[in-house]
This record gives structure tokens, C-alpha cells and sequence, in this order.
């Protein structure tokens, strides 16, 4: 069974949209203007699903899907801010849970408008269910329980507020199979056959690309067998105990990768990816982790905190990196990879992804992005990764190994 990455383009178009009437009725009920900062779907296992939603603290309300679309989803926000919440909800104060609740059953009913419009099919939510929550519990029960589990994942921020959403959707894995794979549904009011990007007649179309369904979610874990090399490359050469947080593939609009990175300043490197699959990977610290890791390199103290002594080093440091993930890949996918010297970046990061993005979207307007989180314990750094393969060789790379 294969991926149509124009119907699963159009898949995460709908849960932008989706997420957009939510903010819209959040921002009517509340007075307070929220602005959708990113929407994409993750392919990860339960396991890498419950790293990533580690230390969090989530209230919010979840329902379940039943009808044109069947799943559960969630509205979620930062335990921490019920206050904040509660203030801006008419008589939240007073009200607490139900008003939560009220919230969720406004939010999730105009995110599955547009999917429901989409599939020519009502799909009906169960009653909202309040909820408070540690971690991956978050997530509905059985998420984690999965193996490759698609979910679509929206952050809503408010613009004059300290506040901050997150919607979450499971589908049903074998409904949503056929949705992606170009099965069409019927168009609302018509009888017929839905003009969508996932029809037959456009999956076979010039320049489409399909991807082995059950491929995806092995790249998902051979992400994160990268990441690990990685982190016990940067062991053997500093000394740091180091440590993988996460690693997920996710599917996102290219447009949106730089405004993810965001505008804090970043140092690190960035590498061009030879061979199958092509693209870039970007190793980015923030300015005081960069700098701390660099410092613990060199065997005195450099004279700048980001100086030509510190830019050498963190360049080595990218170099081992970057081996640790293409070595693994090329192993699994049965391919050669190679990368360029590292070019030193120091600046915000959207700027330092721009030009990577820009690139690509000359051939692709989506990307599949691996992105991971290492961090070593001893000075509390962290860097972010973000790997943009080309988008037809990794489906070519990933057809091989489908076929192996």
C-alpha cells in the first residue's frame, strides 16, 4: 500500500484549515487573538510518542470521531496556564472544568468542519471528556500502543497572551490509509466522486510521489537509530554523557519550517546531503550551548565565546554528527550518502533555514522532516536537528527498501 504525498499534502492543508476555525472560535469566545504557528503529522512509534510528550502537564478535553472520519482528538493546553485560561472565559473563573470543556467542544468542532466538508460525510464527536494529565496520556488510549501512528498535530498562540493550544488527531489507522493511498470520497451534495488531490486519476499524474505506507514508519525508527549514533559520536569525542530526547519524521510545509526554527539566535552548521537521499541537515544550538559545549572542547578558554576557536570546534562536532545519521541511513536503505564540509551558521533561525527551504521548494511545496533533540546532562546544552531530505529520492530510497 502506497502514500500519495499529494493526498497526504492535502490531508495536512484540511488540519491547517481545521486548526484556523478553532482559533477563530477560540478568538470570538474569548476576545483574545490566536494565530495557528504550525501544523504537520508525525509518523512515530508509541515509544518515541511518549519521549516527546515527557515532563509535560496537560489540561484540555478530548472526543472521539465517529462517521466520515474515525479517531479521537484532542485540545490541549499547559496545565500551568488554567489560570490565564480561565481569565479570559466568560465566568471561567467560576466555572473551571465545564467552561475547559466548553472551550474543546467550540475548538474540535470547527477543526473537523473542514475535514467533514472534505470527505462529503458528517463526522460525529462523542460529548467532550475533561481531562488532566502527565506526559503521553495526553494522547487517546492505545496512541502509544502503536507502530507508525499518524498524528496531526496543530499549535495555536495567542498573540497578546500567555496562552497556548495544541490540537491532536488520531485517525483510525485503516480509514486513513485509505484516504492518503488516493481512495475518493464522495463530494458533499453531488453523489459523486470528491475533486481531491487523492483520486485516482491524480495519483498516477506527473512529478506525484507515492511512498510504501508501512516504509514510513520504518524511517521513523531509522531516524531515531540516527539520532542515537549521533549522540554516541559527540560521547566518544567530548567526554559529555549524552542523551536523545526524541526523534520523529514529520510531514510539514516547507513555508513553515522557518517560522518552527524560530527567531531566537541559533550557531551550528549545516551540511548538503549527497547521494540518496539528497538534501540538508542543519545541527543548531542556542547561542549559550553552543557555546558551552564548544568551551568544553578546547583545552583553554576560548578568548571569544564564539570565535574562530569556538566555530572550529563546533564544526568538528558537526562533521561526527552528521556521520552518525547518514552512516546509519545509508546502511538500512542500502544506499551511499555523503555531505559537504560544514558552513558555520551564527544567526536567528529562521534565517539559517530560509535558504535550505527555498531550495527545495523549487522541485516539492511539502517535506518530510526528521528532527531530533540531544542534549548532554553535564552543561545543560541541547541542539536541534533538522534533517529535509528531497522528497522523490527518499521515495525512491524507501521503494528500495520496501522491496528488500
Amino acid at each position: 500500500m502506497r502514500v500519495d504525498v499529494r493526498a497526504l499534502g492535502a490531508c495536512n492543508r484540511l488540519a491547517k484549515r481545521g486548526a484556523e476555525r478553532a482559533a477563530d472560535a477560540l478568538a470570538e469566545l474569548t476576545g483574545t487573538d490566536l494565530a495557528v504557528e504550525v501544523t504537520g503529522a508525525s509518523v512515530a512509534s508509541g515509544e518515541d510518542l511518549a519521549t516527546a510528550f515527557a515532563g509535560r502537564e496537560s489540561i484540555g478535553v478530548r472526543v472521539g470521531l465517529d462517521g466520515g472520519l474515525e479517531g479521537e482528538a484532542v485540545l490541549a493546553f499547559d496545565a500551568a496556564q488554567a489560570d490565564g485560561l480561565l481569565s479570559v472565559l466568560p465566568g471561567g473563573t467560576s466555572i473551571g472544568h465545564s467552561a475547559v470543556t466548553e472551550v474543546g467542544n467550540i475548538a474540535l468542532g470547527g477543526f473537523l468542519d473542514g475535514w467533514a466538508n472534505y470527505l462529503g460525510e458528517a463526522i460525529d464527536m462523542t460529548p467532550p471528556r475533561y481531562f488532566e494529565a502527565d506526559g503521553a496520556a495526553v494522547l487517546p488510549d492505545g496512541a502509544l500502543a502503536g507502530d507508525g501512528v499518524f498524528l496531526f498535530e496543530s499549535r495555536l498562540d495567542a498573540t497578546t497572551t500567555d496562552l497556548d493550544f495544541s490540537i491532536y488527531m488520531l485517525p483510525e489507522s485503516g480509514q486513513f490509509r485509505d484516504l492518503v493511498v488516493g481512495r475518493a470520497p464522495a463530494a458533499a451534495g453531488t453523489g459523486g466522486a470528491a475533486s481531491t488531490p487523492g483520486r485516482a486519476d491524480d495519483a498516477g499524474a506527473s512529478g506525484t510521489t507515492a511512498i510504501p505506507y508501512e516504509s514510513l514508519s520504518t524511517f521513523a525508527s531509522l531516524a531515531k537509530r540516527g539520532s542515537t549514533n549521533a549522540a554516541d559520536n559527540i560521547a566518544m569525542m567530548t567526554g559529555l554523557e549524552t542523551t536523545v530526547d526524541v526523534s520523529r519524521l514529520r510531514f510539514v510545509p516547507l513555508a513553515d519550517v522557518p517560522s518552527e526554527v524560530g527567531p531566537e539566535p541559533h550557531a551550528g552548521t549545516v551540511f548538503e546531503l549527497q547521494g540518496q537521499p539528497s538534501g540538508y541537515l542543519a545541527i543548531l544550538f542556542s547561542e549559550a550551548s553552543a557555546a558551552a559545549v564548544a568551551e568544553s572542547m578546547l583545552p583553554t578558554e576560548p578568548a571569544e565565546p564564539l570565535g574562530d576557536m569556538a566555530e572550529n570546534a563546533l564544526c568538528e562536532l558537526g562533521n561526527v554528527m552528521t556521520s552518525g545519521f547518514i552512516d546509519s541511513w545509508a546502511n538500512v536503505l542500502g544506499t551511499s550518502i555523503a555531505h559537504s564540509p560544514p558552513e558555520f551558521v551564527h544567526d536567528i533561525g529562521s534565517a539559517t533555514v530560509s535558504p535550505l527551504v527555498a531550495s527545495l521548494s523549487r522541485r516539492q511545496d511539502y517535506g518530510f522532516v526528521i528532527d531530533a533533540a540531544i542534549r548532554t546532562a553535564e552543561i545543560q546544552a541541547r541542539c536541534d536537528v533538522y534533517a529535509l531530505p528531497d522528497e522523490r529520492e527518499l521515495a525512491a530510497a524507501l521503494e528500495q527498501l520496501s522491496e528488500t
